[in-house]
């Protein structure tokens, strides 16, 4: 677990190095290390979270690194590190195999380098497939060359959960997708990106071995599938419901509202793209878009989160408990015992260090509890939306949002065992007595 999270520090130190490069800034002077540090966490971390405006900010050269943090961060870098033992024909040991199986939460260890080569694949060709897409609508827009950059960028930050964006020298710094929110073509193939990236690679390979017939899948691709789907019309109707008759949509027409609740309903579980002014929302909208983020995506794809299988676990807990039921089914299967306090564990991990966070924020910049928690929020589940006040936070401040940011796509539990120490398991047991809960 050590090993990971001192993986990704590596990853993230040597984007900040070359971030601070005079080379990589557009302005004289260079970029603040401290920033850089901020701008390759947030880029490793497939978060969003950005200082700076991606294209206004950062040279061709910072915007390639980003690009790099970004795809490392977001296939894993357990995964690069296992391809890269496998194109130089290096023998890949079980330490390696057991890391590979903890970066990517994979279910068992055996075909572990075959998944490798089929995440690698799959992203190469669902990637490129976007930058296809896009680039229908963006080279007749901005011309050949960069219309296909603007296209494999926004393709790869869309699938993998990012939300760095290069609109900032075409609708303004920090604009995200703003300017396409009636555009149709362009936001349902970001949506596309961003859902595919966030169902997971097994997913993926489950749906593909099952010919995507939905009755042969593994109980988990199941429970994602049902999950990720009713979060995205959920959210979307509760959004479209808070705003419809505010400001923020008053000149908007209905199926520009419509599009508009769609995309941050995807892009909210973790992508960090937005096609409104989200400060311009109500305090309702704003609230729900922070439990989508705290849910994000599925477990082992390039989102982040408590994950949707903890989610539904922690819901069909409730009503197991209510309906005084043993054992948790679901699709009429048992799920293992312990997994409630794992799911638990999970969700009041993230909790804690985004309410302590937003606390700590909210007093050191003297912002709104629910702005500050909006921010941290976004940074833990590795989403990237903010209100506009990361750019003018303060070092404090910085230090704990990349902190989260850390937290959120190693893994709470990662992160806990980590920091942990080994002790000896012991058969003994401590007397058993009875505690009255609720």
């Amino acid at each position: 677990m050590k090993l990971i999270l001192g993986g990704y520090l590596l990853i993230i130190l040597t984007g900040t190095l070359l971030l601070a490069l005079p080379a990589a800034t557009k302005g004289p002077g260079g970029t603040p290390l401290s920033d850089c540090f901020f701008t390759a966490t947030s880029a490793t971390c497939v978060t969003g979270l950005i200082r700076f405006d991606t294209y206004t900010h950062w040279t061709l050269l910072g915007q390639l690194v980003i690009l790099g943090l970004i795809q490392i961060g977001g296939i894993g870098f357990m995964t690069v590190a296992i391809l890269v033992m496998v194109f130089t024909r290096r023998k890949i040991g079980l330490s390696q195999r057991s890391l590979m199986q903890n970066s990517i939460s994979a279910p068992q260890i055996g075909g572990i380098v075959k998944m490798a080569k089929f995440i690698a694949l799959g992203t190469a060709l669902i990637e490129l497939t976007g930058a296809v897409l896009l680039s229908f609508s963006f080279i007749p827009r901005f011309g050949w060359a960069k219309g296909i950059y603007f296209s494999v960028f926004h393709a790869i930050s869309a699938f993998c959960n990012a939300g760095f964006d290069l609109m900032g020298g075409v609708t303004g710094e920090c604009s995200s997708l703003v300017g396409m929110t009636g555009n149709w073509y362009v936001c349902m193939v970001i949506m596309l990106l961003i859902f595919i990236g966030g169902l997971g690679f097994f997913v993926w390979h489950d749906l593909g071995a099952r010919r995507f017939r939905f009755r042969y899948l593994n109980l988990q691709s199941k429970m994602v599938l049902a999950v990720s789907a009713g979060l995205v019309i959920a959210g979307t109707l509760a959004i479209l419901f808070l705003e419809w008759g505010g400001p923020l949509y008053a000149e908007l027409s209905g199926g520009q509202r419509v599009l508009a609740s769609l995309f941050q309903s995807v892009s909210v579980r973790t992508a960090g793209f937005n096609t409104v002014d989200l400060a311009g929302m109500t305090e309702g909208a704003l609230f729900v878009m922070i439990c989508l983020m705290m849910i994000g995506g599925s477990t082992g794809s390039t989102a982040g989160g408590i994950k949707t299988t903890t989610f539904w676990i922690l819901c069909i807990s409730i009503f197991a408990t209510f309906r005084r039921k043993k054992n948790i089914e679901v699709f009429g299967r048992r799920m293992e015992e312990g997994i409630t306090r794992t799911a638990s564990c999970v969700f009041m991990t993230y909790l804690l260090l985004s309410v302590t966070v937003s606390v700590v924020i909210s007093a050191v910049e003297n912002i709104p509890l629910l702005t500050a928690l909006f921010e941290s929020v976004s940074a833990v589940a590795t989403v990237g939306l903010t209100l506009g006040i990361t750019p003018g936070v303060g070092m404090v401040s910085k230090l704990l949002l990349a902190f989260l940011m850390l937290c959120g796509r190693v893994g709470s539990i990662t992160m806990l065992l980590a920091f942990s120490s080994e002790k000896r398991v012991t058969n003994s047991r401590l007397p058993l007595e009875k505690v009255q809960v609720g």
